[in-house]
């Protein structure tokens, strides 16, 4: 019980959240996804912090719900992951995501990582949706939006008959971001973190929102939030900032507002 460490760490506006627990192979057990998302919400409410990192052990993300767990006694174990706000948390960060990572990315480590904005990939990572062979389905989106990206068939290759796919090939399908040596992987997390903390904050969080209506709403009503979204932005001082940049061919300085 004294092996799992959810920490968190900061580089300039960059926060990195590191979920590791050798004793379970980084299951995401009950006590990961509280320890997880008090992280997540800590970091949340941090004004400071303008991109975040995800990321587990050093050879395994997340490898998946804690199947002890679940054997023990499936209905209490459901109602833990229900009632804890893991998922809900992960989904509030009013910031970009970053999943960097690593090994086997399977089950609910697979629909985290799916789950997050961006994704840099271990070359060694392996992606894939177990959870039929156990009797059950993904339960936190996996099938969904691994099927919204790359297509109902793939996912059904993949959620019903149990196939896995190696980094390169979640790349080529759209899963994966980036796909770095094993060594660089939350490096390089950072790295990309970082070039979208250096972003204006305002126009970031546009885009997420934009990015959210891809699956949720019809393409009309999408653009013509885009609309609204880019007349509120070219109000703000960040926007008169990148113009005024552009045109003067030097570096943006901007404040968030």
């Amino acid at each position: 019980m004294t092996a799992l460490r959810v920490s968190t760490t900061t580089h300039d506006q960059v926060a990195v959240i590191r979920v590791d627990d050798p004793s379970t192979s980084n299951a995401l057990s009950h006590r990961a996804r509280v320890q997880a998302t008090a992280a997540l919400e800590s970091v949340a409410a941090d004004r400071d912090i303008r991109a975040v990192v995800l990321t587990g052990g050093d050879d395994t993300f997340l490898s998946g719900g804690d199947i002890g767990e679940l054997a023990a006694d499936p209905t209490t174990a459901m109602a833990a992951r229900d009632g804890d706000r893991f998922w809900q948390a992960l989904d509030d960060v009013p910031v970009p995501v970053v999943a960097a990572v690593a090994g086997p990315v399977l089950g609910g480590g697979c629909e985290v990582a799916l789950a997050c904005d961006l994704v840099v990939a271990a070359d060694g990572a392996v992606f894939g949706l177990p959870e039929v062979g156990l009797g059950i389905l993904p339960g936190a989106g996996g099938v969904q939006r691994w099927g919204r990206v790359a297509g109902r068939l793939r996912a059904a290759a993949v959620a019903l008959a149990g196939q896995t796919v190696d980094a390169w090939t979640a790349w080529d399908l759209g899963l994966v971001s980036r796909v770095v040596p094993q060594q660089r992987t939350v490096a390089a997390g950072v790295a990309l973190a970082a070039e979208v903390a250096a972003r204006p904050p305002l126009a970031v969080r546009s885009v997420l929102a934009s990015l959210a209506d891809v699956e949720e709403v019809p393409l009309s009503v999408a653009t013509a939030r885009d609309r609204d979204r880019v007349t509120a932005l070219l109000g703000t001082a960040d926007a008169r900032e990148g113009f005024a940049a552009f045109l003067e061919q030097r570096p943006p300085r901007f404040i968030g507002r």
